[in-house]
């Protein structure tokens, strides 16, 4: 069983390793015969219908699978039930606070199925309301930017909320593309969370266990490990209350 922290949306032609990672584990969770696969996805025009073919269709060519669909249109959360006789969970991209609010609910059945051995696949926004303690957007840490706005899924001040608890460091995504790595830096140096991994665009985190502290990395890109920590190395972040981070570079090459 795999936890798959995906740094992007889907796109199956670019970066198609983590559906073939995912799709393996699944078929072996279902024992060869049909897999169920929950698939959550947000839509902010109130349509996420049209969104369910971007994460099925790289599925349904992949497995014998039959598609659950967790459609969350805001103020309506998931049905916690959907996810207790499935064989994987996918969840998709999007607002980052819209996912969490719709499925905030469901997190002990997820976790509870996580925990149970079924895979998670989570892109983008799907990455970030993994952990424990999700970073959920903002682009300022008190009154000063960390990242830009255009990052900021709607929310000003960085927002650390408690996520589905399948992962002990908070998750930022797009790193290097859309610069926020800095964002994830700020978090830590501000005192929201003690560790932050943030992943580039086509690559993926994978953990084997929930709650592992320790991850691989697959595909063409980083993962932005950063720790609070005091000392030489450290990288200066400015700030009322900054504490010194460090990052660690992560790529599939490494150890």
């Amino acid at each position: 069983m795999s936890i798959f922290l995906v740094g992007s949306g889907p796109d199956d032609a670019a970066f198609p390793d983590a559906f073939d990672r995912f799709a393996a584990e699944v078929a072996e969770r279902a024992g060869g015969g049909p897999a169920r696969v929950a698939v959550a996805v947000h839509s902010p025009d109130g349509r996420p219908l049209d969104r369910l073919p971007d994460y099925a269709r790289p599925l349904d060519a992949r497995l014998d699978c039959a598609i659950i669909p967790v459609l969350l249109a805001d103020g309506q959360p998931a049905d916690p039930a959907v996810f207790g006789d499935v064989h994987g969970i996918v969840v998709g991209g999007g607002l980052t606070p819209s996912y969490l609010r719709g499925l905030s609910g469901a997190a002990p059945a997820i976790a509870h199925a996580v925990a149970g051995g079924v895979p998670y696949l989570g892109f983008s926004a799907g990455a970030m309301v993994a952990p424990e303690r999700s970073l959920i957007g903002g682009y300022r840490v008190d009154g000063v930017e960390v990242c830009g706005e255009e990052c900021s899924e709607g929310l000003d001040e960085l927002a650390v909320r408690p996520g589905l608890d399948l992962v002990p460091f908070a998750v930022d995504v797009h790193a290097a593309q859309a610069g926020t790595l800095s964002r994830a830096v700020g978090a830590v140096s501000a005192g929201l969370v003690d560790r932050a991994v943030a992943i580039d665009e086509g690559t993926a985190a994978v953990l084997k266990a929930p709650n592992s502290a320790h991850y691989t990395v697959i595909g063409a890109g980083r993962c932005w490990d950063i720790r609070a920590q005091s000392g030489q190395g450290a990288v200066p972040a400015g700030g009322p209350a900054a504490r010194p981070v460090h990052v660690t570079l992560r790529t599939a090459a490494t150890p």
